[in-house]
């Protein structure tokens, strides 16, 4: 697979999955590009169970050691949907984009990680396992750990 082909098959859930660790639109895209860069120059074969969990882990552990020490909770433009029909609508999606955001970034990191890989991705558990370098029970536990805390977070909010 040539870098063209590879880039345009994966760039967009990268992309997603990196904005979705970060919370920044910025950062993610800097995080897209790198993981590109850095895995097309890789001289090792594959280890992950598949390409997108590959290319996700790079981006996973781009994310840890740029961040590492510090927690990020920056809003986001909320440009990513495409244009509604009103103003009304743009500002209750936007809202809504940063509600989501915001408690994605109160779950644990490796947590996150997995959710994102399983829910957003697709990604059977034992990729998500080779992704993250846990077993295979481990990322069923922290899939549903944070299934568990986002509910727990809509829970909190939307009682009086």
């Amino acid at each position: 697979m040539n870098f063209d082909a590879l880039y345009r098959a994966h760039h967009a859930d990268v992309r997603r999955f990196a904005l979705y660790l970060t919370g920044d639109m910025a950062t993610a895209d800097d995080i897209a590009s790198e993981t590109f860069v850095r895995a097309w120059a890789a001289d090792a074969p594959l280890h992950a169970v598949s390409l997108r969990a590959y290319l996700l882990t790079i981006a996973r552990n781009l994310h840890r050691r740029s961040f590492r020490g510090r927690r990020r909770h920056e809003p986001i433009d909320a440009e990513l949907a495409d244009p509604e029909p009103g103003p009304e609508a743009r500002l209750a999606a936007k809202r809504d984009l940063h509600a989501v955001l915001d408690r994605l970034q109160s779950i644990a990191e490796i947590d996150r990680a997995a959710l994102l890989m399983r829910a957003f991705h697709g990604l059977a558990y034992d990729e998500i396992a080779s992704a993250l370098g846990i077993s295979v029970a481990s990322a069923k536990v922290k899939v549903h750990r944070a299934r568990t805390k986002l509910s727990a977070i809509q829970n909190e909010r939307s009682q009086p």
